[in-house]
């Protein structure tokens, strides 16, 4: 049989070891599988669809900055949300959509003629694409190490 304070301490062992850590291994592995994801959709769009290897959205220095600072801002204002929201994940599922449509506007402004040299439709693809798979993986790791707390 179990005593109450062994229990206790099981229980706030837990509770302590769960969020230790989270932003920084839900940064980590988001980032590290957001830039394999882009390094392959960068692949496909210039090899299999033709967008120019000029398209500097499309090069590993430039996807790669930009891919672990967008991780890094979504954790942050997600830990910000769940710590702070008297329903984060109420909140969560209307804001993460928003933000990643507002995310592909300057996607689209780039498609005007001169933007940017290399911007064909194909390279504008593949970075609207860039945008939604890095939101659905680092939602997934924020939601694996830092899950919002269950509030009534």
């Amino acid at each position: 049989m179990t005593s109450p304070a062994s229990t206790a301490t099981k229980t706030t062992t837990t509770r302590s070891a769960a969020p230790r850590f989270g932003a920084g291994k839900a940064i980590g592995v988001a980032a590290v599988a957001s830039i394999v994801v882009n390094a392959v959709i960068a692949w496909v769009a210039v090899n299999a669809f033709d967008a120019p290897s000029t398209f500097l959205p499309l090069t590993p220095p430039v996807f790669i900055m930009w891919t672990i600072l967008g991780v890094a801002i979504g954790a942050l204002g997600w830990r910000i949300i769940t710590r702070r929201a008297k329903q984060p994940a109420k909140l969560l599922r209307i804001l993460v959509p928003t933000v990643l449509v507002l995310s592909l506007i300057p996607d689209f402004m780039i498609l005007t003629p001169g933007a940017m040299p290399g911007a064909t439709t194909a390279a504008v693809i593949a970075l609207m694409v860039m945008h939604v798979a890095v939101a659905a993986i680092a939602v997934s790791a924020y939601q694996r190490f830092m899950p919002a707390p269950a509030r009534n």
